[in-house]
């Protein structure tokens, strides 16, 4: 396994292998194949703010990531987990998800959920998935030359699936079953694979999956999957482990005003590398090769 070198240039975390060349992604970089806006955590509820949680300008901030999303001409969106924020009573969690998805399907056709704690607190998971015109909590696609794949990390210790608060928060993990349709979707891609999950697989704290080691086994074993961006904690966090780099992004709900809010755009290109640029409190990141510096 190659060692890396972390350089910080323009305010840009950039990831590089030992012994491997920078990008400079200067004036004339060729265009990447795909560009996708990336959120988390917005805990949109008509509700009053609790803490640093700003429930009410989740939206506003939306409606701002959806014009720096547009200016950029992104090709798809996708949202990291807890779109909506907790309710008293299921009709009233219902109309936080209708209010909030008629704006982000406003956003992009090629729009993709990944499913957070609180978007199934109140909700079962088919409630959920009903609202946002969606079938399964996890899949695969293709797109610009990658294979993007969605986990679905809201279950408990015991496998049971989240729902109308029958779980606790820092109780997570992906079933055996799931694990297993992972394998099986990583075996049949030959592209470079990148990851997206609510709950961290890179910590053993409150905020990661209880069986997290076990999936970075299968992702590191196919010698295919490049990243995994992730939210829950709402933090801006990075790190390496087994050759894959874990982005943990920053939560749209924490402050109030569109000045703390934090969203992102993930550019994928046809070597291989991708650069996350990031607006307001997220960070930005990038990257030089196909496997993302491993050996």
């Amino acid at each position: 396994m190659a060692a890396r070198r972390v350089f910080l240039k323009n305010g840009m975390l950039l990831l590089a292998a030992v012994g491997s060349p920078l990008r400079s992604f200067a004036m004339d970089e060729p265009a990447p194949t795909f560009r996708l806006g990336l959120v988390t955590d917005l805990h949109h509820a008509d509700k009053p703010s609790a803490g640093t949680r700003h429930y009410r300008d989740t939206l506003g901030k939306l409606l701002e990531a959806r014009e720096g999303f547009l200016a950029k001409k992104i090709d798809a969106v996708l949202e990291l987990g807890d779109l909506i924020d907790a309710a008293e009573t299921v009709e009233a969690e219902k109309k936080y998800l209708a209010d909030i998805e008629k704006e982000f399907a406003s956003i992009s056709k090629d729009r993709h959920y990944v499913l957070g704690n609180h978007c199934v607190s109140t909700l079962t998971k088919e409630e959920f998935l009903a609202g946002v015109e969606r079938e399964k909590s996890h899949y695969s696609f293709d797109r610009g030359g990658f294979h993007c794949i969605i986990l679905d990390a809201c279950f408990r210790s015991d496998s049971e699936p989240y729902g109308r608060n029958n779980f606790k928060w820092n109780d997570s993990r992906i079933p055996d079953q799931q694990i297993g349709w992972l394998e099986k979707d990583l075996a049949k891609t030959e592209l470079p694979t990148i990851v997206f999950v609510h709950q961290r697989l890179d910590v053993s704290n409150d905020h990661g999956i209880k069986n997290g080691e076990a999936v970075r086994k299968v992702l590191e074993s196919s010698n295919k999957v490049s990243s995994v961006f992730q939210g829950h904690s709402h933090q801006n966090d990075y790190k390496a482990i087994g050759g894959i780099h874990y982005v943990t992004l920053v939560a749209m709900v924490e402050g109030k005003g569109p000045e703390n809010s934090g969203y992102s755009i993930l550019e994928l290109y046809g070597d291989g590398s991708a650069k996350l640029e990031g607006f307001r409190r997220q960070k930005g990141y990038q990257s030089v090769k196909s496997k993302l510096g491993r050996s």
